[in-house]
Parts: C-alpha cells; structure tokens; sequence
C-alpha cells in the first residue's frame, strides 16, 4: 500500500477563544500570518507524496483566499471543532489521503508526511496521527497533525451528525496508527501552537 498522492488541508476555522475571540492564522508572526507559515511548511514536505494544498475557514474567507488556495468552511455549523473541518477536507479531497495540520503550529517537523505515511503503510492502518513532547517532555497525541484515508468520511460524517465531538474518540475507533516525534535532531517545539497571544509572542520571540 503505496499512499502516494495526499492532499493536505490547514487547519484555521477554529473561534480562536484563548485569543480572544480572533481569526488566529491571520495573526502575525515575523510580518506574516500563521496560516502562511505553515503552509510554507506544508510545501517544504520531504519526499513527493504531497498533491495539493487547501485550507478549512470559517471567518474572513477573502483574506484565506489571497493565499492561492480553495477555501472550504466547516462542513456543520457553529464551529463544532476540528472533526468538521477534517470533514470538509475529506469531502473536497481528490486524492486517497488527506494530511491536516492546524494554522497556529508554524514548526511542524518537514518530515511530517513522509513518517505518518511511512507508519501507516507498515501497519496497514486508515489513520496515522503524531504523537509529540510536551513541555515536560511526555509523549503527548497531537490529533491535529493526522493523516488519513479519504473513505473515512463516511464515518465521520455519521459520528458528527451523531453529535460526537472529540476527536480522540473517533480516532480511536478508526484502525490508527500514532507516530513519535521524538528522535535525536526532532525539534521539541515542532508541536507548539499559539493558542493566546502570550504562546504567539513567545514564538515571536524563538524566531
């Protein structure tokens, strides 16, 4: 099972409420917005498995729109959490895998892609997710950061029209498979994201 091509989608319809209510990847780091960071990011990915490139908004969808790119909002209303956009990502996919990544984590490791694939190939699984340190440097599961086969919308749609809402628990019932980002050379802050602007500063200031 060669998973060859994947399109990838960003990550940036959330209420952005632990800033205050703001779009998030509009805000600006180093002169230029979140999402653009990481899909600067997104296109740097090693090895050739990376098709297209898409982005799930909500909010002020002509500013997204400048960065050349389909703009495709939540697939529920009311902002119901990452599992929507997952979902309109799979519905406007045109390829077998999707890859998301969200807006406010602009140091995703380059390698991202390559080693969820890589996992999910040798397990024969449907879904790959990272797992990445946390301050203290336990392994934690980074959702967020997911790569998995288009013919789960059918799943996730049932579990969302269900009223399901956590993403750990439909992963969890999906055959998955989680990645460690933890070897030598593997940046410890790969899995930061900017969720207040204190955490958006303090990437300001590690640049």
């Amino acid at each position: 099972m060669k998973i060859v091509p994947v399109d990838a989608l960003l990550l940036a319809g959330g209420r952005g409420s632990r800033m205050g209510g703001v779009d998030k990847g509009l805000q600006l780091l180093g002169g230029r917005s979140l999402a653009a960071h990481a899909l600067d990011r997104l296109r740097r990915q090693q090895g050739e498995r990376l098709a297209s490139c898409m982005v799930n908004a909500n909010r002020n969808l002509d500013a997204y729109q400048t960065l050349g790119l389909p703009v495709w909002p939540d697939a529920l209303p009311d902002f119901p959490g990452p599992l929507a956009g997952f979902l309109a990502g799979l519905e406007h996919a045109s390829s077998s895998w999707l890859l998301t990544v969200p807006c406010d984590s602009p140091l995703f490791p380059l390698d991202l892609l390559e080693r969820l694939a890589q996992a999910a190939e040798s397990e024969g699984a449907d879904l790959a997710l990272a797992l990445g340190p946390d301050e203290e440097g336990r392994l934690r599961r980074q959702p967020v950061f997911c790569l998995l086969r288009c013919e789960l919308a059918d799943s996730l749609r049932a579990y969302l029209q269900g009223g399901g809402r956590k993403i750990d628990d439909w992963i969890r019932s999906q055959h998955h498979v989680a990645v460690a980002f933890d070897k030598p050379g593997d940046d410890p802050r790969a899995f930061f994201n900017a969720n207040t602007l204190a955490e958006l500063q303090a990437l300001e200031i590690g640049l």
